[in-house]
């Protein structure tokens, strides 16, 4: 009989240290954020998404060659004497044209390991980290800033090039 009265008093102690619990959180105001409007602050080493500024790309395919899941894609041209590529910021003059250059975010594991072999930092890690999409082939992201035109025209004169120089070749 003692036992039952003790369990008796062990609920009842319990359900008050509860409801004590309770009604203190009861009566404070919420933390919830505004996701969209207001949102938390990153780390300062954060993962994001990539990106690539192709003013100083120079296409030395490094960053694809670094890639554990073989989600970026390059495809260079050489440019042929009398073309002037520019320089990058760091002043590296450029002998390839990018023609293609392509990161698929949905292969994409974000471990940064393409950020550093690149010799010139184009390639890098944003504070972007909402990007989705409804189709797949939308996480696709194409860094070129050639045209279709441009690439089919840089293609060609490196063929006529390479022809000249065939026929000079054949001439001597």
């Amino acid at each position: 009989m003692k036992q039952y009265f003790n369990n008796i008093f062990t609920a009842l102690v319990t359900i008050l240290v509860g409801m004590k619990v309770t009604l203190r959180h009861l009566f404070t105001p919420s933390v919830t954020i505004q996701y969209p409007d207001v949102k938390l602050p990153l780390p300062e080493r954060e993962r994001n998404r990539l990106y690539v500024n192709m003013d100083d790309c120079i296409g030395c395919d490094q960053c694809a060659r670094a890639c554990p899941v073989n989600c970026i894609e390059i495809e260079t041209v050489k440019s042929v004497p009398g073309e002037d590529l520019g320089k990058t910021s760091n002043g590296k003059k450029k002998a390839l044209w990018v023609t293609k250059f392509t990161i698929d975010f949905a292969k994409c594991c974000y471990c940064q390991l393409c950020v550093f072999p690149c010799p010139t930092e184009c390639i890098y890690m944003t504070d972007v980290y909402e990007f989705s999409e409804y189709d797949r082939n939308n996480l696709i992201y194409n860094f070129s800033t050639l045209t279709p035109e441009e690439r089919r025209q840089k293609l060609e004169n490196l063929e006529i090039y390479n022809q000249e120089k065939e026929s000079k070749k054949g001439v001597s």
